[in-house]
């Protein structure tokens, strides 16, 4: 990250922290008016990412060129321009092609890939007007839960630096609740994106698959990769919904604390039985909030098998179309690498764990007929038990803990405990698989903290293609619950 801020383009703190708690709506508003400049906005968010670097949020922030955008912003607004998100500097996950600035995908080899285009959701928020801060960092190749990469650095949590962020959208969510960004781009196949944003004590939204674009994203899988967003509040995920997709938004934003005549499912037997009894006490909690507030919320039970068929289905999915979906992304934009050398460069543990589940002939790998039982035979069952219960109950939504735990600390993120038992890093997606197997829209708010301070998230997930009632859902929740500030 380059130092070219002078003297006299600095802003003095208090402004800084003024500027660093904006959300996106309210910075995009600000800039329209005439109240603050683009300039002005930039340099605060610059001068607090250079004071949060610590956290290596960012791989790439190029300094000079996002100035030289705010002040061409700053002077297209004097002459008429408008834009929804004109002069705002946003965050983007470095898995996503940005013309003219380097994309690495998490890895050193792409350490100086510049290409010459830029993926359909970053040109959608660039043909609105936004900027691009930088490329956030990211676990290689979007292939983790805990924000570790071995070239760019551990990820740390802003709400306690000795916590992970989560993964593998780690930068973006981190960027955004350190306030050095309003949102960022990310990305979540089975949860990179709602993960971190428990963690880290942000919003995020994943929309249902195939929602948002895609195209000019590193990518894991066909099936399951969905582009979203982290934010500070739901009101700037359905700005860049709407930005992103061009859909008008149909139903209006509520902000009435009153959740009379919603109906809300959880199933305890699915999502609370490995929870850290924190977790869990702070999930029975909001259920009694949002009871008060007027919700009816409903027990469920989705089957004893359901956890070991979501399991089974999302992770072999994963897997098996991971090698075939990276080759033909490199193939398809020219990028001057092989997906055999980026298995030769991956860490040791990834490696390993490739050599594993992604290669044909490893042990853990799907096989041919495995896989076409998950996608024609699980994953249809999977998606019949979630439509009836939203068909035949009048669900609006599915209630559980976003992540079973809060953040692992960075020392003992190889081996997890939750309630008392030993567990890899992976079951941090837990509950986050259900809405990923079969490409419902889901999204994580922040829902309070731990005694240790560190953020507790609730997702929500809603039928497929019913994206703008789940943000409108969730805008109504939040009236609730409140909006968790950024870690200035």
């Amino acid at each position: 990250m380059n130092d070219t801020l002078s003297s006299s383009t600095r802003t003095s703190a208090p402004e800084v922290q003024t500027f660093a708690s904006l959300g996106l709506a309210a910075a995009a508003d600000a800039i329209r008016a005439g109240e603050i400049t683009s300039e002005a906005y930039t340099t605060a968010l610059l001068q607090q990412a250079r004071s949060h670097a610590d956290l290596s949020a960012f791989i790439t922030i190029d300094e000079d060129s996002v100035l030289e955008a705010a002040n061409n912003a700053d002077k297209a607004r004097s002459a008429g321009a408008e834009g929804p998100l004109l002069g705002v500097p946003i965050g983007v996950k470095d898995s996503y092609l940005t013309k003219g600035l380097r994309t690495s995908i998490g890895l050193d080899q792409l350490a100086r890939f510049i290409p010459t285009e830029d993926a359909d959701a970053v040109r959608a928020i660039k043909d609105a007007g936004a900027l691009i801060l930088g490329k956030n960092n990211l676990v290689e190749m979007s292939y983790g839960l805990t924000g570790h990469n071995e070239r760019y650095g551990q990820v740390k949590n802003p709400r306690a630096h000795n916590h992970v962020s989560g993964g593998s959208s780690s930068g973006s969510a981190a960027s955004v609740a350190a306030g050095i960004v309003p949102a960022s781009l990310g990305g979540d196949t089975v949860g990179s994106i709602r993960v971190p944003a428990s963690l880290c004590g942000v919003v995020g939204f994943k929309p249902s698959t195939g929602r948002w674009p895609r195209h000019g994203v590193a990518p894991i899988s066909h099936t399951l990769d969905t582009t979203g967003v982290f934010a500070r509040n739901v009101e700037d995920c359905i700005l860049m919904d709407q930005v992103v997709t061009g859909d008008k938004v149909v139903e209006p934003v509520e902000r009435d604390p009153n959740l009379r005549g919603v109906r809300l499912a959880f199933a305890p037997g699915q999502f609370l039985g490995l929870v850290d009894p924190e977790v869990e006490d702070r999930f029975r909690e909001v259920v009694r909030r949002l009871r008060d507030a007027g919700a009816e919320i409903f027990e469920i039970d989705l089957g004893d098998d359901f956890n070991a068929l979501i399991q089974t289905t999302t992770w072999g999915i994963f897997a098996h179309e991971t090698q075939g979906a990276i080759s033909e992304f490199l193939r398809l934009h020219n990028v001057p690498i092989t997906f055999e050398a980026i298995y030769e460069s991956l860490k040791p543990q990834l490696r390993e764990a490739w050599a594993h589940i992604v290669l044909p002939g490893g042990a853990g790998a799907t096989s041919l007929e495995a896989y076409q039982t998950a996608l024609h035979v699980s994953r249809p069952e999977i998606h019949r038990r979630l439509s009836q219960l939203f068909a035949t109950q009048g669900a609006l939504a599915i209630l559980q803990p976003t992540t079973p735990c809060t953040a692992p600390s960075i020392d003992e993120q190889g081996a997890l405990r939750i309630a008392g038992q030993e567990v890899s890093n992976l079951a941090l997606a837990n509950h986050t698989l259900s809405a990923s197997s079969v490409g419902l829209p889901g999204i994580s708010l922040p829902a309070g903290v731990s005694r240790a301070g560190l953020p507790i998230g609730l997702e929500l997930d809603a039928p497929l293609a019913r994206d703008q009632a789940l943000l409108t859902l969730a805008r109504r929740i939040e009236t609730v619950l409140g909006v968790q500030p950024p870690s200035l």
